[in-house]
């Protein structure tokens, strides 16, 4: 039942982002940044966490996930740090995807030859 709960959370959010790309006129990036900002939005209101205690990895994983990691972050170091933590609380709590991102996208960049669609 955990997958399935995972996989139902996980696909509406991307389904959202599907609809979003073909029926407005937002590009992908300002879309995924919508995605992130609402996480940041509904994790700092407490929201997001139900819905991660109720579907996992569905609700983590997208970029919404990330949104939400980073506001945990935040409360986190806040609480710990005061006000610097405001700083340094979403870089901490984000630091291994953002690394993985990083290193990752310098791989592919040595491996493969980009071109330009045109």
């Amino acid at each position: 039942m955990e997958y399935l709960k995972a996989f139902l959370v996980g696909g509406a959010i991307c389904m959202v982002g599907q609809i979003l790309i073909d029926k407005t006129k937002l590009t992908p990036a300002r879309i995924l940044v919508c995605f992130v900002v609402l996480g940041v939005i509904l994790g700092g209101a407490g929201v997001y966490e139900k819905l991660v205690d109720f579907a996992g990895a569905g609700a983590t994983v997208p970029l919404t996930g990330f949104g939400y990691n980073l506001s945990k972050g935040v409360r986190e170091a806040v609480l710990e740090d005061g006000l610097l933590g405001a700083l340094t609380g979403g870089l901490k709590a984000a630091a291994g995807g953002i690394t993985a991102a990083m290193v990752f996208g310098f791989l592919a960049a040595l491996l493969f030859d980009p071109k330009d669609k045109a």
